[in-house]
């Protein structure tokens, strides 16, 4: 193989102009002379060479504007805009980045550099014989322009030798994507301290409808106000069927919500999709994704994340754009994070005994085992955004806070869950009475516990009604479908059916039949409580619950009765 021939440049000084010497390195290199230092720096910026060639005079001179031509290149490379100003705010140099920013920009940082000038130059000790002068610390600025763009500005004196402050260096850059950024962290760090929160007084006095409405509402305003998403929808999974149950929908036309779509990755939308593989889905462009079924009218764009419990999808959360490309990878990242609250907010009465008491601390530490993984999921992300934000204090503060929150959820679950060890609570005090609306209606109590179902059976028969006991859901459901009742109460969790099923058979059985659901802790892995009070069901009953609210459910499911 050929060897290449050096590059030589050579500085055409008196010596250096030697014939001699030319031709000599034109017999080993390839030549190129420069008459004069500013052509050779031309020739140094656009070719390479292997050696420079010079007089002993020239070699100074030229390294020094070899440096400066340098020290440009790196300025004007850089992505911070870079400038220098002096007392009177006059910019004495900026850099190219700097210069692309429009002149009202430059006014507010000008104003700004003049401001940290007069800091400065207050704060600088006078020089002594043991420190010539005090070199003061940097002082960082958070520039608000127009509510539309906001820079960040860090501001460091320029120090003669007497000790005098003479100008101010300024580095400048947008943070307004960070910004952004962090105004979402805000947003789900507040979303999810409220969707989470424990309001056992005010839940208390409201039955399951109300506390779904609740529940709702709170989502909408968070979803809206504080994400920014105005197009979405919710849909739970229904762990026999996989069909996904509308749930929630905001600003989606009502044939949205009548398309029936199944977790399967084919054939059903982005919707099955995401909630059969458990991966978050960006749709830039529903004209071009074979997977989209309609949603918004002349939708655009979609970003659908799952509804995560641990390891488990309990859902999906569906947000709808106008535009093309309206979601990137920053939505996607921080709907996830939301959308694990909002899980947890759909699941919270699964999760909380509204009472605040308890049947065992072995059930208050299930409910806290339960909930743990969804928990830890969140700490896992937040802390893994962390990482990507090192140096961002401002917003690694607020990842922190959510860090926080997740500990104080634990806590108050960790309350909620504990307290006395009863079934029913009063169930001893129970006298009974004649009474005018329980006096002879026949009711089919449904419960796999012996204890619970023996102690509403004899809490009834107190007051003169014919109870009739199942211990499964088929067992109720056959009873339902041969003998007549004025009102069921079953189980939510038994071993072969659900509550919903019980539900269905009483509904089924002509349309009046009331039903009351019961629940510990609110357990309702197939969204009974959802779906059967989207259909009529009369109220549930969280356990442990007193002898006061089950004579008040069952006496208001006597007198007014669900229609069909």
């Amino acid at each position: 193989m050929e060897r290449t021939r050096p590059k030589v440049l050579v500085l055409a000084g008196h010596s250096a102009a030697n014939a001699t010497l030319l031709d000599a390195l034109r017999a080993n290199s390839d030549v190129v002379e420069a008459p004069s230092i500013d052509q050779a720096i031309e020739a140094l910026r656009h070719d390479q060479f292997d050696a420079i060639f010079s007089d002993a005079g020239d070699f100074l001179p030229l390294e020094r504007a070899l440096v400066s031509q340098q020290t440009q290149l790196v300025l004007n490379t850089i992505g911070e805009g870079i400038c220098i100003v002096d007392g009177d705010a006059r910019c004495n140099w900026m850099n190219k980045k700097m210069q692309q920013w429009p002149a009202h920009v430059h006014e507010r940082i000008r104003r700004t550099c003049q401001e940290a000038f007069l800091l400065f130059k207050q704060q600088v000790s006078p020089p002594t014989p043991d420190a010539p002068f005090l070199l003061n610390r940097s002082k960082k600025y958070a520039l608000n322009v127009d509510d539309a763009q906001f820079l960040e500005m860090i501001a460091s004196p320029v120090i003669s030798p007497a000790g005098q402050v003479v100008q101010v260096v300024a580095v400048v850059w947008d943070a307004t994507s960070t910004r952004r950024l962090q105004q979402k962290i805000d947003a789900i760090d507040k979303a999810g301290r409220e969707l989470v929160r424990l309001e056992a007084d005010a839940m208390a006095r409201m039955n399951v409808g109300e506390r779904l409405k609740l529940l709702e509402e709170k989502i909408i305003r968070f979803t809206r106000d504080l994400m920014h998403f105005d197009h979405f929808n919710i849909r739970l999974l229904d762990r026999k069927s996989k069909q996904l149950e509308w749930v929630i929908g905001v600003g989606l036309p009502s044939e949205a919500m009548e398309i029936e779509l199944f977790a399967e990755t084919e054939g059903n939308g982005i919707s099955g999709y995401v909630a059969a593989s458990g991966r978050s889905y960006i749709c830039p462009d529903v004209e071009r994704d074979p997977r989209y079924v309609q949603g918004l009218h002349q939708a655009k764009s979609s970003l659908t994340v799952p509804l995560r419990l641990h390891d488990k999808v309990i859902g999906i959360f569906n947000i709808e754009s106008g535009q093309r490309a309206a979601f990137n990878e920053d939505d996607r990242q921080f709907a996830e994070i939301f959308a694990r609250y909002v899980a947890i907010a759909l699941n919270i009465l699964d999760l909380m005994i509204v009472e605040r008491v308890s049947t065992s601390h072995k059930v208050a530490d299930d409910v806290c085992s339960e909930v743990a993984g969804p928990l830890n999921d969140i700490a896992s992300d937040t802390a893994s955004l962390m990482d990507d934000y090192i140096g961002n204090d401002d917003l690694r503060k607020k990842l922190q806070q959510i860090m926080e929150n997740v500990g104080t959820i634990r806590r108050c679950l960790k309350q909620a869950a504990e307290g006395p060890n009863h079934t029913i609570l009063g169930a001893g005090d129970v006298k009974g009475a004649e009474d005018p609306i329980l006096g002879n209606a026949r009711i089919l109590v449904a419960d796999d516990e012996a204890n619970l179902r023996t102690t509403i059976h004899d809490i009834l028969r107190k007051y003169h009604v014919t109870v009739t006991t199942a211990t499964n859901g088929a067992e109720a459901i056959a009873k339902i479908e041969t003998e007549e009742f004025d009102l069921v109460l079953s189980d939510i969790k038994m071993p072969d059916k659900t509550g919903y099923d019980v539900f269905a058979a009483a509904r089924k059985k002509g349309g009046t039949l009331p039903v009351i659901l019961m629940t510990g802790f609110g357990y309702d892995p197939n969204h009974s409580i959802v779906r059967a009070s989207q259909e009529g069901l009369q109220a549930v009953l969280f356990k442990p619950f007193k002898v006061e609210q089950l004579l008040t459910e069952v006496r208001k499911a006597l007198s007014a009765p669900v229609t069909k």
